[in-house]
């Protein structure tokens, strides 16, 4: 096995690609299909030779097809047979409106992929050449730009931190299905690959033969002109990444900055700003919207664009990002000025020493609440007392974000609005502040 062509580019991209993190091992995404059985003995053989990195197995269960139980026991058998470590995880795919089966599918398989893998290893892909050459395809015919035509990258970072590598992306089908006739390795067959319904089957079994069979090297070729895509998309990214820079604060977009770009450099800079929260690269016209309702709206005006998983809203002059999925704040009745406490399913308050408010009073209980907007406060170095509403708007704090300020009480009067202002009364030069952090570091 050692010898052939297959284990050999498995090899060079593994080094190449995995460096420090190969201690760590490897989790395999295991189909059952010929790609992933391959994948999986070259990861097995690999990993024996090298000191016996930890290697598992993920069978994902999408519960689409009759036969899905049945090729799940596939692979759990054959991990048995090789003392490779599985989990199978089952996944719901729910309708949703302008996303396809075949997107949410893959999402589903990446979020339970992750979930189940070996902590800290490097999450193994199957695809090969003849899979990159499909994708390029799919998105040509959807008039995707440089970026989509640039394909699947070879190594790739899921939200989560996880490295992606797919070792077999330069690999062709044949040698694939070649390899495994070689060692007798025995893989399940998907029915649904023979559906010509699906367009990545219609490319697979009817347009892709006739091509290769036209042109000698056709695949090659075609791989040839992705990594030439890929690297002049690298370039653009950089430069994206320099006007993106110019533009941003506290992460949002300046509005007056970003009408300083070209009408290109713009529209780049959005997609890379989006890029960063996760979401899905804007359609044409999507993004049209974006620059035209910001870049010639009144100061004062608020605008809201939605997108697929989350919306940009205009504020001040700023383009804010918006999740859709916002984790709820929670009330703490009351607050310990001994440790962290959660307020939401990611961020946590801590108490520090310095500059901001007096230490309670034994009899005084502190509290937290939120959305408290109509209680008036006077802020050190602020005129009168006003509403926390005031105060908030006065501070440039976008409206959707006022309810989620934490707000600190001594019994029942208003001590601090974290991050924005303290009570005048209770202000201390040596006093103790509260400040936001992410929970996950």
């Amino acid at each position: 096995m050692e010898r052939t062509s297959v284990y050999k580019q498995f090899t060079a991209m593994i080094e190449q690609h995995c460096g420090g993190r190969l201690h760590k091992g490897f989790t395999v995404a295991l189909s059952g299909g010929v790609d992933s059985v391959v994948l999986l003995y070259l990861c097995h053989r690999y990993a024996t030779q090298h000191g016996d990195l930890p290697v598992k197995a993920v069978y994902v269960n999408h519960g689409l097809s009759e036969n899905a139980l049945h090729w799940q026991h596939f692979c759990e058998q054959l991990c048995q047979k090789l003392s490779i470590m599985f989990n199978a995880a089952q996944v719901t795919i729910q309708a949703k409106p302008r996303t396809s089966l075949e997107a949410q599918a893959r999402e589903a398989r990446y979020l339970a992929l992750d979930k189940h893998a070996l902590c800290g290893s490097t999450l193994l892909l199957g695809q090969h050449a003849d899979d990159q050459v499909e994708t390029f395809f799919i998105r040509l015919k959807r008039g995707s730009g440089l970026q989509g035509l640039g394909a699947m990258r070879v190594s790739t970072t899921l939200s989560s931190g996880r490295h992606c590598l797919r070792p077999l992306i330069h690999v062709e089908r044949q040698e694939i299905e070649a390899f495994s006739q070689t060692f007798g390795l025995q893989h399940i067959e998907d029915e649904s690959n023979r559906s010509n319904v699906f367009d990545r089957n219609f490319l697979r079994n009817q347009v892709l033969p006739l091509l290769k069979g036209r042109f000698k090297g056709f695949v090659p070729s075609v791989m040839r002109s992705i990594s030439i895509l890929q690297a002049q998309q690298a370039l653009i990214d950089e430069l994206s990444e320099s006007d993106l820079a110019l533009c941003l604060h506290d992460k949002c977009l300046v509005v007056m900055e970003l009408g300083k770009l070209s009408a290109l450099r713009q529209s780049n800079v959005v997609r890379t700003w989006l890029a960063k929260h996760n979401e899905s690269m804007p359609s044409k016209k999507q993004l049209e919207q974006i620059l035209r309702q910001s870049l010639g709206a009144r100061v004062d005006a608020q605008v809201t664009i939605q997108l697929t998983k989350g919306s940009v809203k205009l504020y001040q002059g700023k383009l804010y990002w918006v999740d859709n999925n916002l984790s709820p704040m929670l009330d703490v009745k009351e607050l310990s000025l001994n440790g962290p406490v959660s307020i939401c399913c990611d961020t946590k308050l801590i108490v520090c020493e310095g500059k901001g408010i007096r230490r309670p009073q034994p009899t005084e209980t502190v509290s937290l609440r939120f959305a408290c907007l109509s209680d008036k406060v006077k802020p050190l170095g602020k005129p009168g007392r006003n509403t926390v509403k005031h105060w908030l708007k006065d501070l440039n704090v976008p409206t959707w974000e006022r309810t989620r300020v934490p707000l600190i009480y001594y019994d029942d009067t208003l001590v601090a609005a974290v991050g924005y202002f303290v009570n005048e009364d209770y202000a201390s030069e040596q006093g103790i502040f509260w400040k936001e952090v992410n929970a996950r570091k």
